[in-house]
């Protein structure tokens, strides 16, 4: 039993219009033919947010929703409910209060399981609504304790790991627990670094590398040997760096892992990449654009040719941002292709060509080879020499819509980057439609979030004009920013995720004109400013305004 008929969510989505009307209707065409609940496609399909999902389901329901992510749930309260029955029914018990037991269920339509908490606890039970997403996520609570927890399971088999080989249990388990809490705290890398005497352990979450756990250095090479096999590496090279990848096994499913290995005075070091497909989510919107830069960009690739870039150093989300448009573009009725170094995320409907050194296929090579395979849309991974820029340059003159990105700070320096590689600035000027500039910075855990004052001298000083500061927190301060004050939902740092922060370079008339004068980098910043293009900065501010990040996340994104 679906929480709600699929046939009155689609009706209130199209009543709506959030989502493209042509989209809504194969989606419901596929729940209906597969018997499946039409929230999961959507969400699966990146057309809605999980959030945005469950206040629509919300009010459907009548049902008052529970962002699960967002509390702070007691051990005592958790354990209240076992955790297989909590995995196994999708249920949780979030608080406890005078008026009972509040629950939070996938379906609260489904009375049984109220019912029989209420029976086996004694106390009278309130249900809430939660999404699956936030549900599952809240389910590791009862093994995400990432302090202790990690540590005694580690230690457990720290003795038993000591001389012994890669393939032994002890060693297995290590690696098992580095990776399963890795995923449960939504880590983007592991770092497993050599030191004199330790080994220690780090992941990077939302941006920010952290000390998890240090493991005796005696067990340092049976772990590196451990990975190395897993991702079919040479155990017997010690000396060279070596990439590789893997998949391993979680209850949500098959994560992909690329490795990194380099040989340091110390030892070899790690770096995991995890590549989840839970937990990316490529849709414009929920990255962070304005609704006026989103406009902006919705213009550029809903055109039929020209060329859209992202740039941005790296991690800054730009193969994200440029993998958004593709999901957006991707129909049955268009040849999409892509060539990528490496290829990250895997796409259906979309030909992925991945660059292979060994058999020379370069970007450029793999280039020459899509145009000739009739291509509408063109992923680029990254524009990186003369001869990749001119055939992309090309390709977006005759007829295809390519994707691409850069590594340049600002939107106006890809154009002088684009110059240096060889590209006529007419062009430039004729095949670019779009130049998107983008870090990413965190946001501010709302469960702690505290208000506090500034002054208008001081948000002058950190950089921002008086028009902006005044556009977006009026004439004369103290004005209200916010920050966390950090709780252990956010691990005591303050901050819960990342969203984007951006500016949106359009190359309009005058633009264009500029580009053809082969003016510089600062030149063009301005002319695209007068013409409505929003900064960085200034975006940020506007973010700070909101309550969504503060001045030091928006300063450290923009002046580093």
């Amino acid at each position: 039993m679906f929480v709600v008929r699929n046939h009155d969510l689609y009706r209130r989505l199209k009543e709506l219009e959030v989502i493209p009307a042509a989209k809504l209707e194969e989606s419901f065409q596929m729940a209906e033919s597969d018997n499946r609940f039409l929230g999961d496609i959507l969400y699966e399909r990146d057309l809605i947010s999980d959030e945005n999902l469950g206040k629509l389901l919300s009010d459907l329901t009548g049902v008052p929703l529970v962002r699960l992510s967002e509390n702070q749930i007691p051990k005592d309260i958790l354990t209240l409910i076992p955790q297989v029955y909590a995995k196994k029914q999708l249920v949780i018990a979030f608080a406890k209060d005078k008026s009972g037991l509040h629950l939070a269920l996938v379906n609260p339509k489904d009375t049984q399981i109220p019912e029989f908490i209420e029976k086996k606890t004694g106390i009278p039970v309130i249900v809430h609504l939660a999404t699956v997403k936030d549900l599952k996520d809240a389910i590791n609570l009862y093994s995400q304790d990432v302090g202790q927890a990690f540590e005694d399971i580690i230690n457990d088999h720290i003795s038993q790991a000591k001389n012994r080989t890669a393939t032994d249990p002890p060693i297995i388990k290590i690696v098992d627990t580095i990776l399963n809490y890795a995923y449960q705290n939504k880590s983007s890398d592991i770092h497993i670094e050599p030191q004199n005497d330790t080994s220690l352990v780090r992941f990077r979450i939302d941006g920010i590398l952290h000390d998890i756990v240090t493991l005796p250095r005696d067990v340092h090479q049976n772990i590196v040997t451990r990975i190395k096999v897993l991702a079919n590496l040479r155990t017997d090279e010690h000396q060279a760096a070596q990439d590789g990848k893997f998949q391993f096994p979680t209850e949500d499913e098959n994560l992909d892992l690329r490795v990194s290995i380099v040989p340091l005075t110390d030892g070899e070091k790690i770096v995991m990449r995890l590549l989840s497909e839970k937990s990316r989510q490529f849709s414009l919107a929920s990255l962070g654009f304005s609704a006026s830069d989103l406009e902006k960009v919705t213009a550029a690739y809903q055109k039929p040719y020209g060329m859209l870039l992202s740039t941005g150093p790296t991690g800054s989300g730009k193969t994200t941002s440029m993998y958004s448009v593709l999901k957006l573009l991707n129909h049955r009725e268009v040849n999409i292709m892509t060539i990528e170094d490496p290829v990250e995320y895997e796409m259906e409907g979309v030909n992925q060509i991945q660059v292979n050194s060994k058999t020379n296929l370069t970007f450029a090579k793999g280039l020459r080879s899509i145009v000739r395979q009739d291509p509408d849309i063109i992923l680029v991974g990254e524009i990186r020499d003369e001869e990749t820029a001119e055939i992309a340059t090309n390709s977006a003159m005759t007829g295809h819509l390519v994707l691409s990105t850069l590594h340049t700070n600002d939107a106006a320096t890809a154009i002088p980057r684009l110059s240096d590689m060889g590209v006529e600035p007419f062009l430039i000027a004729s095949s670019v439609n779009c130049i998107i500039a983008q870090r990413l910075v965190r946001k501010i855990c709302t469960k702690c979030r505290i208000s506090d004052n500034i002054t208008l001298d001081k948000l002058k000083k950190y950089g921002w004009s008086l028009s902006a500061i005044k556009k977006h927190f009026g004439p004369k301060g103290p004005y209200r920013i916010y920050s966390g004050k950090g709780c252990p939902v956010c691990h005591h740092t303050g901050y819960t995720g990342r969203v984007g922060i951006f500016e949106v370079l359009v190359i309009s008339e005058p633009v264009r004109n500029t580009i053809i004068a082969s003016a510089t980098a600062s030149t063009l910043q301005e002319v695209a400013i007068k013409n409505g293009m929003t900064t960085m900065l200034e975006d940020g501010l506007a973010k700070i305004k909101q309550g969504i990040t503060t001045v030091e996340e928006i300063l450290r994104a923009t002046k580093s």
